[in-house]
């Protein structure tokens, strides 16, 4: 009988070890900026080949950093040109965004961007007359798909992905791995973060939201948040702005006024079922502000986000979160 049970239990310790998947890590630089990618696989094996084939391919479609890509095409012509699928889909939802949140997401805010100097472009001298001229270019109902192809109501019109394409990318990238069987992992592109499953030692899948200073060059944490099947977006005025006469212009542009955002929310972490409506809409509450944000979210169950902003009253720094991210969400003391 010993005999016997010491060996099933050698036949467990085998298959168990057999069907221990590897842990893999990958990084790299896409879309202007970083990846990190880490996932358990059987057979261990780097995806990262085909993975960085996937990124290239999706650049030359909505990447305004590449001259030859489409949306680059689109932007320099009045002629209509051919839609492929990363374009269409990513359009698709943009168009629902921007819809949901009256204006505040809106992909051809591209001309103010590029004014400012947060584009492709080199910045401009910013005055009254100039932004009432580049707002007749900015309203995303201006810009169609039709046929397949896509047209724009003003040739000058110029369209932007910057603020869902990444994480657009990081649903992309997820899909390839699952249909390679991988069904634990994490994604990050650019700070754009999708998690499935979790950790081998049955723990769920971590990521740090920093403090909102522009001071903090040490990336220190202002809360974890803990994700499975789930994504993240965090969107900040704090690191890319610049002063001018006084003023601080941050690369967050209200389409509606056509100057950057002035209002006391700093950071705001989206999380949603995939990524990319968490980008769109981490960009769409920071043209909102908090109050607006907090009771799109009231009819937004689906979506559940983290504010951290300047109290109006005494200036200091105070947060607060949706229900859904009560267990969580941990924040550093």
């Amino acid at each position: 009988m010993m005999k016997k049970i010491s060996i099933l239990l050698l036949a467990v310790i085998i298959f168990g070890s057999c069907n221990r998947k590897k842990f893999v890590k990958i990084t790299g630089f896409a879309q202007g900026t970083t990846y990190s990618i880490s996932y358990y696989d059987k057979a261990g094996k780097d995806y990262q080949p085909e993975i960085d084939s996937i990124l290239k391919g999706f650049d030359r479609s909505v990447s305004i950093y590449d001259s030859t890509s489409l949306i680059s095409q689109v932007n320099r012509t009045d002629k209509p040109l051919k839609a492929d699928k990363y374009f269409t889909d990513i359009f698709n939802r943009s168009t629902i965004v921007s819809e949901q949140t009256n204006g505040a997401f809106d992909i051809t805010v591209g001309p103010l961007v590029n004014a400012f100097g947060f584009g492709s472009k080199k910045k401009v001298k910013i005055d009254k007359s100039l932004i009432d001229s580049l707002k007749k270019l900015v309203n995303y109902k201006n810009v169609t798909i039709e046929n397949g192809f896509i047209k724009k109501k003003y040739s000058k019109m110029c369209i932007d992905f910057n603020a869902i394409a990444q994480g657009y990318s990081v649903d992309v990238v997820s899909k390839f791995l699952e249909s390679k069987g991988v069904n634990d992992y994490i994604v990050e592109i650019g700070g754009e973060v999708y998690a499935k499953g979790k950790k081998e030692n049955g723990k769920q899948w971590n990521v740090g939201i920093e403090k909102p200073d522009e001071n903090n060059m040490d990336h220190e944490l202002k809360a974890t948040l803990y994700l499975q099947n789930k994504a993240v977006s965090t969107s900040g005025n704090y690191r890319k702005f610049f002063m001018e006469n006084g003023i601080r212009y941050s690369h967050e542009i209200d389409p509606a006024t056509g100057y950057s955002v002035r209002n006391s929310l700093l950071s705001v972490s989206v999380i949603a079922a995939n990524c990319t409506d968490a980008d769109a809409y981490a960009t769409a509450f920071m043209v909102m502000g908090v109050e607006k944000s907090l009771a799109f979210l009231k009819n937004h169950k689906e979506l559940d986000a983290y504010f951290i902003y300047s109290d109006n009253k005494d200036g200091k720094i105070k947060t607060c979160e949706t229900e859904g991210l009560k267990e969580l969400l941990k924040e550093k003391e």
